[in-house]
């Protein structure tokens, strides 16, 4: 049975070693499209940071941003938004500053991004990746005032990351703590994850998740590719990821292992 809706993870996954879009990749998900099927990115990313990766593709669609927290409709509007209470966010901002001086925090809620500062080069590097800005300040209250907080980004050397995910989750059990990469770690609402915006895009178009597919690489990616019916670990994917799915592409990201798997599985 052909899928009826398609996720996939970006980074590591849709994208190149770059962190960017592979061109040559628009053709085939234009082909998906027009067989009516949606192709959904779901990516820790904000909405900033997929808006650009749609438009080199030439495509648009539904996105499940912050690694589920907050989901958007192919017009951009919300469909779900778990946050973290403002004035909660604040204790959690000021625990990580005070715990974690080493490690660079960047704060996320819809469509703000801010951090203390974006000279960092850790930030910068960022902003080049996702071709979106930062902006400079540590006002949790004046920046998302009540709507919440969607994400705190930790961003730092191996050994660094690796320690705050296991601080950060000893201090706040009801948080979900992952990393993303060695050098990033997200921090969510607990109520967030992949796979709970998977459900709701699901729900969104009257699809069973049985006949949905997902494309992972990373950590972040194990839950994801539990929720659906058919799961597909990168061929460059961490073992992890490669021991949780039903499959493994036969290409890395770098070989455009979505684009290539789906032009076998839609037989285009």
């Amino acid at each position: 049975m052909q899928p009826k809706i398609v996720f996939t993870d970006v980074d590591g996954t849709l994208a190149d070693a770059h962190h960017q879009p592979i061109p040559a990749d628009a053709e085939l998900i234009a082909r998906v499209i027009a067989r009516g099927v949606p192709f959904c990115l779901v990516s820790a990313r904000s909405p900033e940071g997929l808006y650009p990766f749609q438009r080199t593709l030439g495509f648009t669609g539904p996105l499940v941003c912050f690694s589920g927290a907050y989901v958007l409709d192919e017009q951009g509007r919300e469909l779900a938004s778990r946050v973290i209470p403002t004035q909660d966010a604040v204790g959690i901002y000021d625990y990580l500053r005070r715990e974690l001086p080493e490690v660079c925090v960047n704060t996320y809620g819809f469509h703000d991004w801010i951090c203390a500062d974006r000279s960092d080069p850790r930030v910068r590097h960022e902003e080049d990746i996702v071709h979106a800005e930062a902006r400079e300040t540590e006002d949790l209250l004046g920046t998302f005032g009540d709507r919440g907080v969607h994400k705190f980004l930790l961003m730092g050397e191996p050994d660094q990351i690796l320690a705050a995910e296991k601080t950060v989750a000893a201090a706040y059990p009801r948080l979900n703590v992952v990393r993303s990469s060695d050098t990033l770690c997200e921090i969510m609402d607990g109520a967030a994850s992949k796979s709970a915006g998977i459900a709701c895009l699901c729900k969104h178009y009257g699809v069973s998740s049985d006949e949905a597919i997902a494309f992972g690489d990373g950590y972040n990616d194990l839950d994801m590719l539990g929720a659906v019916g058919r799961s597909f670990a990168m061929a460059n994917g961490v073992d992890a990821v490669k021991a949780a799915a039903t499959d493994v592409t036969r290409w890395t990201n770098e070989e455009s292992g979505v684009a290539r798997t789906l032009t076998v599985l839609f037989g285009l």
